[in-house]
């Protein structure tokens, strides 16, 4: 496989569902390095330290997460077909030994060269993305993190944009490295950019996952989420919050700013509807303004009770906890 005894190989394939996300939890994978760069919107830092700390309950699949593993497979045979390469599956997750706080959990690899193979499936709506030999930057670094975990030469990124079309990128350590006619682009990987992804995931590790230390706030959607699962249930206790005077006289002058430029953006919204009038969509250069008629239809438990008095309604209600934070200000 390559990198002779620097790359460490733990056999998955008889592992349990537990034993691979305990396994995983040991470092940081390719997936995760998106969170760390701030380039995945539904991941940070943050919630990478809740993960990696067993503080998050593992996330059950979504639609999108379980037709890309389904498709998986597909999106690697259109990828030999189109290559004429052989990619045959890997059984391990990788570590190499020098930073043992990166993995690499691979798709495939090609069969007789040092090189690898990443299968996505992208939504219609993402098509856009890969326009121009451009395809999402998350996608860049977790290829990236392969090349550095494994030391091999090229990675291959196949993308599959559902009923739209068919990508394959090529990453490459090798400079002015010549990309296949096949390929809708190319991309050079410099080793310090390698060596930097190294050093940018052992200072995590070393500065928030060993001493088990979180990461401060960022603001992201992501933190919110993660503090969210785990302060989610409140003890009823009332606490001072010392230092956090000048916080919060920030939070309040912000929010006034908000308020102003809220007032600001919807008075431009305001002179648009008046220039649309019952248009569908206005253009502007490279601008492009739609505001058209739609309708949806929602059921109505009051009309529906009015209609069928005898039905019972009790077991149809769906109940979810909350932990909502207000903060006011006594006027004075």
């Amino acid at each position: 496989m390559g990198s002779g005894d620097q790359l460490e190989r733990i056999p998955v394939q008889s592992m349990s569902q537990e034993d691979w996300l305990r396994e995983r939890r040991k470092s940081i994978g390719g997936s995760d390095i998106g969170a760390l760069l701030g380039l995945n919107p539904y991941r940070s830092p943050y919630s990478l330290w809740a993960d990696k700390t067993g503080r998050l309950a593992q996330q059950p699949d979504t639609e999108a997460m379980r037709q890309g593993r389904d498709l998986e497979d597909y999106v690697a045979r259109r990828f030999m077909e189109r290559s004429g390469k052989k990619a045959e599956r890997v059984n391990y997750l990788l570590r190499s030994r020098d930073c043992p706080w990166l993995h690499a959990n691979i798709d495939r690899r090609l069969v007789g060269e040092r090189s690898g193979l990443e299968c996505k499936t992208a939504s219609a709506l993402a098509l856009g993305k890969y326009k121009g030999g451009r395809f999402p930057e998350s996608y860049y670094a977790q290829c990236a993190s392969y090349l550095a975990v494994t030391g091999w030469q090229r990675w291959y990124l196949a993308a599959l944009v559902l009923n739209k079309a068919f990508f394959i990128y090529q990453l490459s350590t090798i400079e002015e490295d010549a990309v296949p006619e096949w390929c809708d682009g190319g991309v050079y990987v410099p080793p310090p950019e390698l060596a930097a992804l190294k050093e940018m995931a052992k200072d995590f590790w070393e500065q928030y996952v060993l001493p088990d230390m979180p990461p401060p706030p960022d603001g992201s959607a992501a933190t919110t989420q993660a503090l969210e699962a785990l302060l989610g249930q409140d003890n009823g206790g009332a606490i001072e919050l010392f230092g956090r005077k000048g916080d919060l006289d920030q939070y309040f002058a912000l929010a006034e700013k908000k308020r102003e430029l809220e007032a600001a953006m919807e008075a431009i919204r305001q002179g648009i509807m008046e220039d649309m009038g019952q248009a569908g969509q206005g253009f502007c250069g490279p601008y492009t303004v739609r505001w058209k008629s739609q309708g949806r239809r929602v059921l109505d438990p009051e009309k529906l009770r009015a209609q069928y008095p005898a039905l019972d309604l009790s077991g149809c209600w769906r109940v979810t906890a909350s932990r909502p934070m207000r903060i006011t200000k006594e006027e004075n």
